[in-house]
C-alpha cells in the first residue's frame, strides 16, 4: 500500500495558491479514480481507494505546510508503513511551470513542507516535484507561492493535474517510469502526423524544343506551267 501525500495549506483562502498544487493533484486523483469521500483523520483529510489490486491512501495534511510531517508521521504509524511507502506531491519553484519530476530521497531544498517531513520520518521517501516556476528573486518566493495561479497558467496546470491523475496507478504500484510517461502524454503529447516523408514531386523528362517550321520548297515552274496546273 502507498500513502500518497499532497502538500498545501487548509481552507478556501489558500485553495488556489501555487503552494497548494499538491492538494489540487490529490483532489483530481480522488475524483477521477472514484476514491472514498474525504474525512478528517491523522491531522489531515484522508481518502482511501484502489487502483486495480493496489490499495492507496491519499492524505492532505491540515497542520499547515510548516508542520506537514506531523500528519504524515501519524498516518504512517496507523497504517504501519515505512518511508519507502510514502510519495509526496509538492510545488517546486526550481522547475519551469508544467514540468513534473519524480525522485526518491535527497534534500528538502528549503521547502518548509519537506523540511517538516524530513524531521519526522527522514529523507528516504519519494517525491513528485510539480514545477510552478520561480519569481526571479528569492525575496519574492513567499509572496509568489502564496498567491493564486494566474489565468495564463490554467491550461498547463490542467494538463499537469490530469497527467498526474493518469499516472497515479503507477505511483501506487511503484513504477515511476510509467508514471512519468503518463504525465508526458498530457504535458508534451506527440505531434500528429503520418510519420512519412513528403512524397517527392514526380520528375518529368525535359521536352525537346519545338522544331522550326520547314520553309516551303522553291517553285521553279514556268508561268505557263503554273497556269496549266491551276486549271487541271
Amino acid at each position: 500500500m502507498k500513502l500518497i501525500v499532497g502538500l498545501g495549506n487548509p481552507g478556501p483562502k489558500y485553495a488556489g495558491h501555487r503552494h497548494n498544487i499538491g492538494f489540487m493533484a490529490l483532489d483530481r486523483i480522488a475524483e477521477d479514480h472514484g476514491f472514498a469521500p474525504w474525512r478528517g483523520k491523522h491531522q489531515g483529510s484522508v481518502s482511501e481507494g484502489r487502483f486495480g489490486s493496489d490499495r492507496a491512501v491519499l492524505l492532505k495534511p491540515e497542520t499547515f505546510m510548516n508542520n506537514s510531517g506531523q500528519s504524515v508521521q501519524a498516518a504512517m504509524r496507523f497504517y504501519k508503513l515505512d518511508p519507502s511507502d510514502v510519495v509526496v506531491l509538492h510545488d517546486e519553484i526550481d522547475l519551469a511551470p508544467g514540468k513534473v519530476k519524480f525522485k526518491t530521497g535527497g534534500g528538502h531544498a528549503g521547502h518548509n513542507g519537506l523540511r517538516s517531513i524530513h524531521a519526522h520520518i527522514g529523507p528516504e521517501y519519494a517525491r513528485v516535484r510539480l514545477g510552478v516556476g520561480h519569481p526571479g528573486h528569492k525575496d519574492r518566493v513567499p509572496s509568489y507561492v502564496l498567491h493564486d495561479f494566474s489565468k495564463a497558467d490554467q491550461d498547463w496546470l490542467d494538463d499537469v493535474l490530469r497527467g498526474v491523475s493518469d499516472g497515479a496507478p503507477f505511483l501506487a504500484s511503484g513504477d515511476p517510469a510509467k508514471f512519468s510517461n503518463a504525465v508526458a502524454l498530457r504535458t508534451a503529447p506527440p505531434r500528429s502526423g503520418t510519420g512519412q516523408k513528403p512524397r517527392a514531386q514526380k520528375e518529368t523528362a525535359p521536352q525537346s524544343p519545338p522544331t522550326a517550321t520547314q520553309a516551303p520548297a522553291e517553285d521553279n515552274r514556268s508561268t505557263l506551267q503554273k497556269l496549266v496546273d491551276r486549271f487541271k
